[in-house]
């Protein structure tokens, strides 16, 4: 039970599935990893303080958490380790920018975080594909 929930996902797939999921997962985690996640480690007084708006207790570990799910989460997802785990953390920090940084924002501001919010759900529900390192611990 636990290894499928480590490591679980479809095994399988076509070439053009496998080459689909691949690509998608390696562009987005290295994207979230880079472009938002390397920023936020560690956590600036700013990023503490704006969780701490947000009524989270232990602000500073909640930014960590942040900044951890985005970094690590992002480059655990772009080589598909831990996935289903790692979109898990993703998809909340994600449902938090959405809601509490970004729910007055229009569309355009909000699209962001929308797509990798659903990136990550659909690595949650799918897994990381034939082409990752979960596939081969899997084995």
């Amino acid at each position: 039970m636990l290894k499928t929930i480590l490591f679980g996902g479809e095994s399988g797939l076509s070439y053009a599935a496998n080459a689909g999921l691949a690509l998608l997962r390696i562009f987005a985690g290295v994207a979230m990893a880079v472009a938002h996640g390397y920023g936020k480690i560690p956590p600036s007084e700013g990023l503490i303080t704006r969780t701490a708006e947000f009524g989270f207790p232990i602000p500073a570990a909640f930014a960590w958490a942040a900044g951890l799910s985005e970094f690590l989460g992002g480059i655990f997802l772009a080589l598909g380790f831990l996935t289903r785990i790692s979109s898990f953390f993703i998809a909340c920090t994600m449902l938090v920018a959405l809601i509490g940084v970004h729910g007055a924002d229009p569309f355009n501001k909000q699209e962001l975080a929308f797509m990798y919010l659903f990136v990550a759900l659909a690595f949650l529900l799918k897994g990381s594909g034939d082409w990752s390192v979960d596939s081969f611990l899997r084995k």
